[in-house]
């Protein structure tokens, strides 16, 4: 029998309190390919979707379930966080602490691991997205980009299982992106990422959804598509009129 998904959402409905019509009505979904892109237009409920998966909202109807089972309490959701990463659109609102190597060593402390095994693990993870030296660094000083990359080392320090990127290469440099897509594509992990940036959905997505009117479906390869191709915009957003 095979193993269960390891987050599947059944008809999630979901209502901001100050609207009235719901922005996710009877969303399913399931994660069966290791690497999605989530498309879709501005408000649509992308973001929400990826707050109800990690508890952070309760959707009004449905149920999340994590490895099968229906997440109906705080214990649960804490065993779904250490194993389902989520990277912020904004490193600010992700990185709390003075320097880089107490922000990057919170999560292993908060899963139980002494100081001298927390400082160990947030040492190698800052060496393998090729952060080392950064460790003393004030946090507030550091640039958009580095933020970006510690704020991904924070959570790849919890050793989890699944990441999800929300636009995670908005205001980066080219040079970051670039690492930033090296380093997704080195990693044996779940990632679902949404981004309006299809060159890095072409380079880190294997499958692609579209949340729209409150649903999310998979987009049919003829319809909806990437390519690659060579020209001055290639790094900055750009437009194709066929």
């Amino acid at each position: 029998m095979p193993k269960p998904p390891i987050i599947e959402l059944r008809n999630i409905s979901y209502a901001y309190p100050h609207n009235s019509m719901p922005i996710l009505q009877n969303l399913n979904f399931s994660v069966s390919d290791k690497h999605v892109g989530v498309i879709g237009s501005n408000g649509c409920g992308k973001t929400t979707f990826f707050q109800i998966i990690v508890g952070l909202l309760t959707p009004d109807t449905g149920q999340l379930l994590f490895h099968g089972e229906n997440v109906a309490n705080k214990k649960q959701l804490r065993e779904l966080r250490k194993e389902v990463g989520f990277l912020f659109q904004s490193a600010d609102d992700q990185l709390f602490s003075p320097t880089v190597i107490e922000d990057v060593a919170f999560g292993p402390l908060n899963l139980g691991y002494s100081s001298a095994a927390a400082e160990k693990i947030a040492l190698e993870t800052l060496m393998d997205l090729g952060l080392s030296g950064f460790e003393e660094r004030i946090t507030h000083k550091l640039s958009g980009g580095e933020k970006k990359l510690v704020a991904l080392a924070t959570i790849l320090a919890m050793k989890p299982k699944m990441l999800l990127l929300d636009e995670p290469t908005n205001n980066l440099d080219p040079r970051t992106r670039k690492r930033l897509i090296d380093i997704l594509q080195g990693l044996d992990l779940y990632q679902i990422i949404i981004s309006h940036d299809w060159d890095f959905l072409d380079q880190t997505s294997s499958i692609l959804y579209q949340v729209e009117h409150g649903h999310i479906h998979k987009c049919e390869e003829d319809h909806i598509h990437v390519h690659r191709h060579i020209h001055k915009a290639g790094d900055h957003p750009h437009r194709h009129i066929h």
